[in-house]
């Protein structure tokens, strides 16, 4: 079981590599426009979290997630130059392997939780006076 999760953990890390190559792939203005607008479909279609077909509706939710993405991965990787993809994988993994300050975000989710108090509190003063 543990072989399994491992296994399925450095599929998701790779996935997650590519995805984030086919993104700066798209970006690079050596790349031909054709493949160009590809990557950059499959990289939002891929990180948005708005779906073809939502995930609650069993089995569909995560089949189109299961097809599109990896198919959109396989034809971006076989259209896109050699040499922009290789940059695209670069900067990929210089991005992932930079460290991750857990009191960064801590801060970050702070300060909405302020922002979405300080509305709150806007809105519960305004709807009192109206």
């Amino acid at each position: 079981m543990a072989k399994r999760r491992g296994l399925w953990r450095s599929w998701a890390l790779l996935l997650k590599g590519e995805i984030l190559s086919v993104y700066f792939a798209a970006r690079d203005p050596a790349a031909p426009r054709g493949p160009r607008l590809l990557a950059l479909l499959v990289a939002a279609y891929a990180l948005s979290p708005i779906d073809l077909i939502p995930d609650f509706i069993p089995v569909l939710g995560w089949l189109d997630d299961l097809l599109l993405v990896p198919l959109g991965l396989w034809l971006v990787l076989k259209l896109m130059p050699p040499p922009v993809m290789a940059r695209a994988r670069v900067r990929a993994q210089q991005l992932l392997a930079r460290p991750r300050s857990w009191a960064a975000a801590a801060g970050v989710v702070l300060i909405w939780l302020l922002l979405a108090a300080v509305l709150i509190v806007w809105l519960v003063r305004y709807l009192d006076g109206a």
